[in-house]
């Protein structure tokens, strides 16, 4: 089976340009009334507006029409890797990124601790989105109260916030990965039984539900995290090498487990960032200290997803806002190329990702000029780029950094 990422590798040569991919998570937004503006569109944003003013723009479908993507499958498609050829669960994804081997048969899932009422009702899939430091706390007493499972044993790691990961790992036998979430994904429901989908994941179900029943009973004491919720098992994934694909030495700047879990995955180096997520000017330091030393930067903003999964439409706002101020120093380095996007859209109004287009833009000596004013999802839809799909994002920057030879004759 072919697809672009083959016929891109190969075309793809090296050259010295430099490619600077920002990633806004979940920035696509829509506005909270009719006829309003999305929180792009709300944004005071002069040194994004400039930067548009000498880009192309477009929009992009991460996965297809219609289909709302997780960030693992924005970010693959962003990447070059057809999301719905390449798949990969958000648990391997979150143990990867914070340094935990797999071995062939384990079981890795993703957890949020939620907040449950009368009749385990979900009153809050976040737990109002604990600290670290809580975080770690639970993870400590979880860990006491569920070392195994029917003689498996139960790793539990923490992630950030109210994310935390567990290992279910194979003793011998396989474990199956292919089950239905715990999670709902809504509140005022109680979590869902896990329900294999294959006779191989039968053992995995077992394990699942057995420990949502000893979580929730250790955590009874607890007034806001007294329950767990799990979603994206996955076993080992392997994907083609994206150095090899593209010929390029490629890093990731991100804090947050999962994205440096997914760029791990893919090959690029994961570079160390100081400081927490919120704050940008450790992934700048990083950035700039590790510019003469790469080909390819993947440059991750989390709170712009954060805050329009929480419904607050006005921090959203202003984390776009607190990222435009940061936009010259990025340019100051002087890409060849670079290209604003973002891995879904996350309305406020839905407190969700969506299937709605996120927009593009890439700046480069070589691209055409759009009459485009500012990098909003209205402008956007103007622009030369059009609407493309996800895979085709990494070959446009390859083409625009003059990275890719001629195809045939």
């Amino acid at each position: 089976m072919s697809d672009l990422l083959d016929t891109v590798r190969g075309l793809a040569k090296k050259t010295d340009s430099k490619i600077l991919m920002v990633v806004l998570d979940g920035v696509g937004g829509l506005p909270l009334t009719l006829n309003g503006e999305t929180e792009l569109a709300s944004a005071k944003t002069p040194n994004l507006d400039a930067l548009a003013q000498e880009s192309q723009l477009g929009l992009v479908e991460l996965v297809g029409a219609g289909i709302t993507p997780g960030s693992g499958p924005g970010h693959l498609s962003l990447f070059g890797y057809d999301p719905l050829r390449y798949v990969v669960g958000r648990g391997a994804l979150s143990a990867v990124g914070i340094g935990v081997k797999l071995n062939s048969g384990d079981v890795a899932v993703r957890g949020n601790f939620a907040t449950l009422g009368a009749g385990r009702v979900i009153d809050d899939r976040r737990a109002g989105r604990p600290s670290d430091e809580k975080n770690a706390e639970i993870v400590t007493l979880l860990k006491g109260a569920i070392p195994e499972i029917d003689g498996v044993p139960v790793e539990i790691y923490t992630e950030s916030e109210h994310r935390f990961v567990v290992v279910f790992r194979a003793q011998g036998e396989p474990l199956g990965a292919n089950l239905s979430d715990v999670d709902p994904q809504v509140t005022g429901v109680p979590p869902m039984q896990a329900q294999a989908q294959d006779p191989a994941s039968e053992k995995t179900a077992g394990l699942v539900n057995a420990f949502v029943a000893r979580a929730e009973e250790a955590l009874k004491g607890e007034e806001q995290v007294n329950g767990v919720l799990f979603r994206g098992y996955s076993d080992v994934p392997h994907f083609p090498s994206f150095e090899d694909a593209y010929q390029l030495g490629a890093a990731c700047i991100a804090s947050y487990p999962m994205y440096k879990g997914l760029a791990s995955l893919v090959g690029m180096d994961v570079l160390e960032v100081e400081g927490h997520e919120d704050a940008l000017d450790g992934k700048v330091k990083a950035l700039t200290e590790n510019w003469a030393k790469y080909d390819f930067f993947y440059f991750h903003v989390k709170k712009t997803d954060s805050t329009g999964e929480d419904g607050d439409f006005a921090e959203k706002v202003h984390k776009i806002e607190i990222f435009d101020e940061l936009l010259p120093q990025l340019l100051a380095l002087k890409p060849d190329v670079i290209a604003i996007v973002g891995d879904h859209s996350t309305p406020s109004k839905l407190l969700s990702h969506s299937w709605h287009p996120v927009p593009l833009l890439i700046r480069s000596e070589h691209g055409r000029k759009d009459h485009a004013a500012r990098y909003t999802e209205e402008e956007a839809q103007k622009g030369s780029l059009g609407l493309r799909r996800g895979p085709d994002v990494m070959p446009l920057l390859m083409a625009n950094a003059l990275k890719l030879n001629k195809y045939g004759a």
